[in-house]
């Protein structure tokens, strides 16, 4: 039997709330972050993933004191992406709680930056946050944006992956900006490109509406899934995605 999948709410968050929108924009409040952590760990998330997704595009670190609420009430470990840029910034989100620490555009701008962060803390700490977008200008046919999906990186996001994972980042979340917030299903294409070029864990974000949809990200090489809108709004619950993907034949926790 395989690992098993894991299934991850995400907390999108901006001055101090948790919004969702469609492809990142017209932003909606979605509620409080403590709250919602407590009440995804009661329904048993796997994981929560906390992405401060306006802390690069306004130049800061992450919010850490709303970082700190979030982990003092939670029993599931807790990943925090945003605005991370050293070595530095990464020991300060695990002193408050963080088990785990995204980084994405900090990456791109110098990427030696995973080496010193991997060395120091180890690769079960990094994770790679991949905002990609369809792009036919890359050879793979995906290309790297970042500050929250508003800025084009002129890099391909297939060939960033492989680097990332030869780096040493520990796993990678994969967002497809396209789908981002649509309920349409996530990028499977994109996800099934980067799978035959990494062999670390893949986190699918961007796009889930459905219980199929999850079903459908794990059989194109997903190790875990993620989703928002779906959760934060009562679509779906955690609940509801995990006896989808047991019905279908798959592993989880």
């Amino acid at each position: 039997m395989g690992v098993s999948v894991r299934v991850i709410p995400c907390l999108d968050v901006t001055d101090g709330r948790v919004v969702k929108g469609v492809n990142f924009e017209n932003l909606q409040d979605a509620g409080d972050p403590v709250e919602l952590a407590e009440r995804y760990s009661a329904e048993g998330a796997d994981e929560l993933m906390f992405l401060d997704i306006s802390a690069s595009i306004e130049g800061r670190e992450t919010t850490r004191d709303v970082v700190t609420r979030c982990a003092q009430n939670l029993a599931i470990p807790l990943s925090v992406g945003g605005g991370v840029r050293s070595v530095d910034d990464v020991d300060k989100l695990l002193r408050v709680g963080a088990d785990k620490v995204g980084i994405n555009t900090g990456a791109l701008a110098r990427p030696g930056v995973i080496d010193e962060i991997v060395r120091s803390f180890g690769t079960q700490v990094l994770v790679l946050s991949l905002d990609a977008r369809r792009d036919e200008r890359m050879p793979s046919g995906f290309g790297v944006t970042t500050h929250g999906g508003r800025k084009d990186a002129g890099v391909d996001a297939v060939a960033w992956a492989r680097e990332a994972a030869r780096r040493g980042v520990g796993e990678i979340l994969l967002n497809s900006m396209d789908a981002d917030g649509t309920t349409d299903g996530f990028d499977i294409e994109m996800l099934r490109a980067v799978r035959r070029r990494v062999t670390v864990p893949l986190i699918a974000s961007g796009g889930a509406g459905t219980v199929e949809h999850f079903v459908e990200a794990v059989r194109a090489g997903a190790d875990a899934v993620l989703a928002a809108s779906v959760f934060h709004y009562g679509k779906l619950r955690v609940g509801d995605v995990k006896e989808g993907l047991r019905a279908a034949g798959i592993n989880v926790r």
